[in-house]
């Protein structure tokens, strides 16, 4: 079987990284492309790259244009997805929606509204197949029998990946969690900002949402506390660094007392020995973005620093692939029954 794929958003960095995906994906068809202040135009002038799409128009982002195709991918900005959303929900009810944007991943609506504004869209099952929750179970399972997917922010996903093994395992202390970020610039988006023009950012790295206010920290929480409960707290602070892709979270917790600091090893081999796309690297070899590259692949380290009593962690990724579009295809992937890795690489991209 086919499934009829529609794009909203296709002229901006998600969206075409989603396309990349899905032209060499077997089972899919790519129907309507839709975007706004592009529309009328041809995909070709927005992503080159996409060779065989180049020819495509680019259409008004309506109900009508994106309705009653199989699934329905919405790459639009924060605030935006929520209403199209709901308007999909009625026109094209059998449909599966896959949102890359905020509106649906948290389940709190007072932190939605602290850090995001306004009113909250609601909550989507949350498109982390890996994520470890309660009762020794993985998010995965949830995501074979919904039609409503909230693909993770990508810093979240760099935190998570680095950070969950010892707090489901209990090795680590939750509330006492530091998570410092390099990430590249196609993070931000494709808006025209002068922060990220290529003269501000060459040769420069620069912190932003520093002191508890960016917006993923509610989202990681939401994610750490799913194996534990309540009760993590994260310093979370992120930094744009001269790379157009890629994150590299470098993550330290303190150890619970008592813990044999052998175990930690451990933990981190157990939650990813059969994790396809996640890799604990051996033992001294660390974490690059480079070789995360076009892949949809997330590579982790951990050690002990026993002067500090601190766990350090360590997780790389390609914000667009593993944070971003790979997330969506795999979640997509276990929504329609098909084989996770279906569409989807490890095989990166080097030098």
């Amino acid at each position: 079987m086919t499934f009829r794929i529609a794009v909203s958003g296709c002229t901006g960095y998600a969206g075409g990284e989603v396309l990349r995906l899905l032209l060499q994906h077997p089972e899919v068809e790519i129907g309507s492309l839709t975007a706004k202040s592009s529309a009328g135009s041809l995909l070709g002038v927005h992503q080159p790259h996409l060779l065989p799409l180049a020819g495509v128009e680019v259409l008004d982002t309506t109900v009508e244009n994106l309705a009653d195709h199989d699934v329905i991918f919405l790459a639009l900005p924060h605030g935006t997805s929520g209403e199209i959303a709901a308007q999909l929900a009625e026109a094209s009810p059998d449909s599966l929606l896959i949102d890359l944007g905020a509106d649906h991943r948290l389940e709190s609506a007072a932190a939605w509204t602290a850090y995001y504004g306004g009113q909250h869209p609601g909550t989507w099952t949350y498109g982390m197949p890996e994520l470890p929750l309660a009762g020794n179970v993985r998010q995965r399972e949830a995501l074979r029998t919904t039609n409503r997917i909230a693909v993770p922010g990508c810093n979240v996903t760099a935190v998570t990946f680095a950070l969950a093994p010892g707090i489901a395992a209990g090795l680590i202390e939750p509330a006492d969690l530091v998570a410092v970020l390099a990430n590249g610039v196609s993070g931000a988006g494709k808006a025209l900002k002068s922060n990220l023009l290529a003269s501000e950012i060459h040769g420069s790295a620069s912190p932003y949402g520093v002191g508890g206010v960016h917006r993923h920290i509610p989202e990681i929480e939401q994610n750490l506390g799913r194996s534990r409960g309540d009760g993590v707290r994260i310093s979370f602070t992120p930094t744009l660094v001269p790379m157009a892709r890629g994150i590299l979270a470098t993550c330290t917790a303190r150890l619970v007392p008592g813990t044999d600091p052998a175990a930690i090893r451990n933990a981190w081999q157990t939650a990813y020995a059969d994790e396809p796309f996640v890799h604990l690297l051996p033992e001294g070899q660390w974490p690059s973005t480079a070789s995360t590259l076009g892949a949809n692949t997330a590579l982790v380290q951990v050690t002990f620093d026993q002067r500090a009593g601190r766990v350090v962690a360590i997780c790389a990724i390609d914000n667009l692939v593993k944070g971003t579009a790979g997330a969506a295809v795999q979640s997509m992937n276990l929504a329609l029954g098909l084989p996770e890795t279906t569409g989807l690489t490890t095989i990166g991209v080097a030098p």
